[in-house]
């Protein structure tokens, strides 16, 4: 009896550490895609419905508070409730209880996403985030004003900006893959040209400037021509992403189901906002373009499954590593084909390009003929892709003494000479001692 009993209890107590496992991982999954979006006012999550459906449809757990609502806060215990922010109040001055703008920096230090949008009245809150991030919003009043590509729809002031795709940038991971024209009315931005990490998403027309438009134009535009920018974006070092749009507009349901009829085309077309946006909101969410490293090996190349503990000078090395790539939810095998490798000793002795096998990426080299402590490195870091960086250690003896060549075929010359001295000493020496001079005999007449 107390046999079955103690079975009993033991088959309980697995079924519960099964479960409990399980609610964590799934717990853990959820947490991972939780999302806070701060609006201007209630009105904004209907006129933007559309944008908001698309995040719940991907499986994001999705909170809206008003963004000067006292009971916000993005952190409790030390630990953050979301991942993702969304800021879509332009105008707003300070943000309600513990969130600072200060505070949305330390977010995105920390790993966190943040997709804002700004407008014509774009307020200080919004400025110093997104000056913080290498980004600068054009003054209160002005918009993006562009007199050859405007939209019929425009109400005179040539504000409703027509974007052609061709000004994306180069990145379907970004942007997605969409051609169609997209319409932008808001401010116009301007990013540090210095800055690595900041990304020109979408930019203006030649012929464009920012503006007030019921000003007339008495000094030098804040922004001309392509350096006008209507979307600007930043990776950070840590993979936190932000997006900085110059317009809530772009993101409404009336952009996102709009016409575009320019006013010197007569046939019109739909906008390419709806698509814009949802691959915007991809990246920005982690979703797309993030690839990660699942393992890194190394081995002697005459026996792959042998990894040594140090290698010595002249060896031939083999270096893998397998990198994986999140699409549509799931971890699949990374497809890129130019993923390098360095072998570092303060300075790369090796750098190679790695050939790419399902995921698998190896290379094969030679050992420098330089014994120290090296480093098996990869950094990868392309336009649209999380960051990748893996260091594997290793040590590079010199040859041992019964290593070397019994005969340096560049050293004849030196045999030669030594051999060929030591024949003259022995000729010498032979001479020396068996070679006797006959003595003259002095004539007795002498």
């Amino acid at each position: 009896i107390h046999f079955y009993k103690r079975m009993h209890f033991f088959t309980f107590l697995v079924v519960a550490l099964v479960l409990c496992r399980t609610n964590l991982a799934s717990s853990s999954s959820l947490q991972k895609k939780r999302v806070l979006v701060l609006l201007e006012n209630l009105a904004v999550k209907e006129t933007h419905s559309i944008f908001f459906k698309q995040i719940s449809d991907q499986g994001f757990t999705v909170d809206y508070k008003v963004a000067d609502d006292p009971t916000i806060a993005i952190k409790k215990y030390g630990e953050y409730l979301y991942e993702n922010l969304v800021i879509f109040a332009p105008s707003v001055e300070e943000f309600g209880g513990s969130l600072s703008t200060e505070a949305v920096i330390e977010f995105i230090d920390d790993g966190g996403n943040v997709l804002m949008a700004g407008g014509s009245n774009t307020g200080d809150a919004l400025k110093d985030i997104a000056s913080e991030c290498g980004f600068e919003a054009d003054e209160e009043g002005t918009y993006v004003i562009d007199h050859m590509n405007f939209d019929t729809k425009d109400e005179g002031h040539h504000t409703l900006v027509v974007a052609d795709a061709d000004n994306l940038v180069a990145s379907p991971y970004i942007v997605g893959s969409s051609k169609a024209p997209i319409l932008y009315r808001g401010v116009g931005l301007v990013t540090d040209s210095s800055n690595p990490l900041v990304i020109d998403i979408l930019s203006s027309s030649s012929t464009s400037y920012s503006h007030n438009p019921l000003d007339p134009v008495t000094t030098y535009p804040h922004a001309t021509g392509l350096n006008t920018l209507l979307i600007a974006g930043l990776q950070a070092r840590n993979n936190a992403r932000v997006v900085f749009s110059g317009s809530l507009e772009l993101f409404s349901d009336n952009f996102l189901t709009a016409l575009v009829e320019r006013f010197s085309v007569s046939t019109a077309e739909e906008s390419g906002n709806a698509e814009l946006v949802r691959a915007l909101t991809h990246w920005c969410f982690h979703q797309t373009g993030v690839i990660r490293v699942e393992k890194t090996e190394h081995s002697l190349a005459m026996d792959s499954t042998l990894s040594p503990e140090y290698y010595t000078v002249m060896e031939e090395c083999l270096f893998s590593v397998t990198i994986s790539e999140l699409v549509e939810g799931e971890w699949v095998p990374f497809k890129g084909q130019d993923v390098q490798m360095e072998f570092v000793r303060i300075d790369p002795f090796v750098r190679q390009t790695m050939v790419n096998n399902g995921g698998k990426l190896a290379a094969k080299f030679t050992i420098p003929d330089v014994y120290g402590v090296f480093q098996f490195k990869v950094n990868h870091n392309r336009l649209g892709l999380s960051r990748v960086s893996t260091n594997t250690q290793i040590s590079v003896h010199p040859l041992k003494h019964n290593m070397y060549e019994r005969f340096i075929v560049s050293a004849f010359p030196y045999y030669a000479s030594a051999f060929s001295m030591m024949g003259g000493v022995v000729i010498f020496s032979i001479v020396f001692l068996h070679f006797k001079e006959e003595e003259l005999v002095k004539q007795k007449g002498e």
